[in-house]
């Protein structure tokens, strides 16, 4: 049996970053496109675009830097600004992940948790 949590960021109650949304970034800078990144967590590239859009907003850095096409075709990369956010969340997220499992473990104790018993 496993526990699950998720864990957002929202700024004046709107969401500013989460799971979904450090997908979205890790995948831009695994394929150095956002064309590319939205099709690989099935997404459209503009609902890609208003997620950045947003985040840099409500959070007042710039996240990725978009180079145009042509020539030598486009592109684009995270700012050092997002790396490293996206560094602090995973680390507030595995903090949060270990609290809830302990929680978990000590209301419904570890013999009930390998047996699958409650």
């Amino acid at each position: 049996m496993d526990i699950k949590s998720k864990l957002w960021i929202e700024i004046d109650g709107e969401p500013v970053f989460g799971r979904g949304r450090r997908f979205l970034l890790q995948a831009i800078e695994t394929y150095g496109s956002i064309n590319r990144a939205a099709k690989e967590i099935n997404i459209s590239y503009r609902k890609a675009w208003s997620y950045i859009k947003a985040m840099e907003e409500r959070l007042g850095i710039k996240l990725v830097e978009r180079h145009a096409g042509g020539k030598n075709g486009g592109g684009a990369v995270l700012t050092k600004e997002a790396r490293e956010f996206i560094r602090k969340y995973e680390m507030m997220e595995n903090g949060i992940r270990k609290l809830v499992d302990e929680r978990f473990r000590k209301i419904f104790g570890e013999e009930a948790v390998r047996k699958k018993r409650f």
